[in-house]
């Protein structure tokens, strides 16, 4: 089973958590894996803590001091930034799902990361 979904980003550079979204769709599978990908060069997706909002944040901030927005790029668009953060995070995670269930951690979220927004964006998740 293959899903996709729609997310509508608001900063140039956020995470947001998708994980109840992903839940969803695994809920009637006993045992498998689920994948999520994102069909764009400048969003990622991650595994990450979740129980502290400062821990996303800590992460955005720090990737924006060691890949700023303007640093002498040769691409024309402007958002070479963001295709360097989308390569480094990767297009899609994978999560074992047991019982119905995500086999995250206890801290554990599925985030999807925007390095060029605010833009609406997909990602799909195959059971």
């Amino acid at each position: 089973m293959i899903k996709q979904f729609s997310i509508k980003t608001s900063r140039r550079n956020e995470f947001i958590d998708i994980t109840s979204q992903i839940q969803e769709i695994v809920g009637e599978v006993s045992e498998g894996v689920v994948t999520v990908f994102v069909p764009h060069t400048t969003t990622g997706i991650t595994i990450n803590e979740n129980a502290d909002p400062d821990v996303p944040r800590d992460i955005l901030k720090k990737l924006e001091s060691l890949i700023p927005q303007s640093d002498n790029y040769s691409h024309m668009e402007g958002n070479s930034d963001a295709h360097i953060k989308a390569s480094l995070f990767g297009s899609s995670v994978s999560v074992i799902v047991k019982d119905g269930r995500l086999l995250l951690g206890t801290w554990q979220s599925i985030f999807f990361c925007e390095f060029d927004g605010p833009r609406t964006r997909m990602f799909y998740a195959q059971v």
